[in-house]
């Protein structure tokens, strides 16, 4: 996690920082600032148009009774991908496009959605393995009568007689 945060404070802001240097010395400062203008413009313009896209897709799902874990998806990369484009800098809205852009989302999403699933659906033995793949934690030894699967269970031995059933009368 510090690297992490290091990366996204420290790294991403230098890198924005010489990406925009050496965009201004090749087109110069006027051009530089207007591109980054134009590009945030059009980034809200199609943050707006993609995410009611994403929310029509996602209510429809709903109303035919459909789990809407792909539009759930969609609507979070337009969500981070505007964020991205809001924040000043080339390299940052490059990303945010990707992932406010259909066809580049959808190939994000698919992603997503295959590194997740197992691990959803198929408990974590059958999540991805390798260098990609997050630490799994060691199993919690069991504790009796601490687990909320630990059920206490009495066990009566009753009988009916025949009398019980109405047979003896």
């Amino acid at each position: 996690m510090p690297i992490l945060l290091f990366l996204l404070f420290i790294v991403v802001p230098v890198v924005e920082l010489y990406v925009i240097l050496q965009v201004g010395d090749l087109i110069g400062l006027l051009p530089t600032v207007i591109l980054l203008l134009v590009v945030s413009v059009l980034g809200s313009w199609l943050i707006r148009r993609e995410g009611m896209r994403a929310w029509r897709a996602f209510r429809a799902a709903l109303a035919h009774g459909r789990v809407p874990t792909n539009e759930v998806v969609d609507g979070a990369l337009v969500l981070f991908g505007g964020a991205l484009l809001l924040t000043p800098g080339f390299v940052t809205d490059l990303l945010g496009l990707a992932l406010v852009f259909p066809l580049t989302r959808w190939l994000v999403n698919r992603a997503i959605r295959a590194r997740v699933r197992p691990q959803m659906f198929l408990g974590p033995a059958a999540a991805p393995r390798g260098p990609m793949a997050t630490p799994r934690r060691p199993a919690r030894p069991r504790r009796p009568g601490r687990d909320a699967a630990d059920i206490d269970v009495q066990v009566l031995d009753v009988r009916r007689t025949a009398d019980d059933r109405g047979e003896g009368r």
